[in-house]
């Protein structure tokens, strides 16, 4: 009897060393990554993130929240009822937005405007779609245009002129994308890539423990998003990154090309030299208003504003003086550089 109740000890205390042993190697094995895609915004969104649970219901909340707040495709948003002038009190997201949207308006000369709706729109790029409009047209719809013209006081826009129409979609995907990181991160997530419609924020290492590398894609004419050739890849780890360029969103009417990046100042498509412009910052928001900037600014006013914020890192493909196409970036980023550059001029 003593032997039996010696083994049945025995045999216990072996069988809670193993499921011991067994707990502990299910912890020291690292968590798989999770692969989630979706539509938002009328884009594609592609988030990476190591969890041992799916977080794609949570992670589509988010990104509803968000598409409440600043989409002007959803007619219940709260942008939407604004540039309808209703009464209506602002979430914290558009307030977010729209201080932040005023400051890089104020940084670049209004390059970045997120009033410049009216004039997206009678060029065919926005949420109306209109002929091309007339050179009187233009001066009218210029009248309504200028960052400075909106305030937002308590909670609620107040406009110079009610026909004024606001236009977040140069930061809006940006921003969703900073709103996901700060819902992965408050869930102890460490390692993650959120990608929406191009603008991108990683944190830590990919499933192959390695840096996350991002590619620039070269500037050739693709409104299908057909061709994916890349000009260069970039190291990018803790960072958000966005680009702007003229070679996917655009069309051709009589023979010339429209591209969607207006400048607020002419009322025009830009006619600037950059071709295409990748922008590396804390946030992707931010990120993002400065690539759309960039694109109106032009290489040498750019170059001026980077001067300015070393905080910002940009990869720029422009087209030279004899129309061949050629690169410049940010002297910071030439430690993430990986691949080779068709003509590369670098920061100085």
């Amino acid at each position: 009897m003593k032997n039996r109740k010696k083994l049945f000890i025995q045999s216990a205390f072996l069988l809670c060393i193993i499921i011991g042993a067994i707990i502990i190697v299910g912890h020291q094995r690292p968590a798989p990554y999770k692969h989630d895609t979706g539509f938002v915004f009328g884009t594609v969104y592609n988030i990476t993130y190591q969890s041992n649970t799916s977080l794609k219901k949570d992670i589509e909340a988010e990104l509803s929240k968000v598409d409440f707040s600043l989409s002007p495709f959803n007619a219940q948003s709260v942008i939407s009822k604004i540039n309808r002038n209703e009464d209506v009190v602002a979430d914290s997201m558009f307030a977010d937005v729209f201080t932040m949207a005023q400051k890089i308006s104020g940084e670049t000369g209004g390059a970045f405007d997120i009033t410049v709706a009216p004039l997206v729109n009678a060029w065919g790029f926005g949420f109306k779609h209109d002929t091309e409009p007339t050179p009187q047209a233009i001066d009218s719809l210029r009248q309504l245009i200028g960052y400075e013209k909106v305030t937002l006081d308590n909670g609620k826009v107040k406009k110079a002129d009610k026909r004024i129409m606001l236009d977040c979609s140069a930061i809006a995907k940006g921003y969703a994308c900073d709103v996901v990181a700060g819902y992965l991160r408050s869930k102890g997530i460490d390692n993650f890539m959120v990608e929406i419609g191009g603008e991108i924020v990683t944190c830590g290492i990919n499933e192959n423990r390695l840096p996350w590398r991002i590619g620039v894609t070269k500037p050739v004419d693709d409104s299908l998003n057909t061709k994916q050739e890349l000009q260069t890849i970039l190291n990018v780890t803790n960072k958000a990154m966005a680009t702007s360029g003229n070679y996917r969103n655009f069309y051709y009417k009589n023979g010339r090309k429209y591209a969607h990046t207006i400048d607020p100042k002419t009322g025009r498509p830009v006619q600037h030299n950059i071709l295409s412009a990748t922008v590396l910052a804390d946030s992707c928001a931010t990120a993002d208003a400065y690539a759309t900037a960039f694109m109106v600014m032009g290489l040498d006013r750019a170059r001026a504003i980077l001067d300015r914020h070393p905080g910002l890192m940009a990869y720029f493909i422009y087209s030279d003086k004899n129309g061949k196409n050629a690169v410049w970036f940010s002297p910071s980023l030439k430690d993430k550089l990986y691949g080779t550059q068709t003509v590369t001029e670098k920061g100085k």
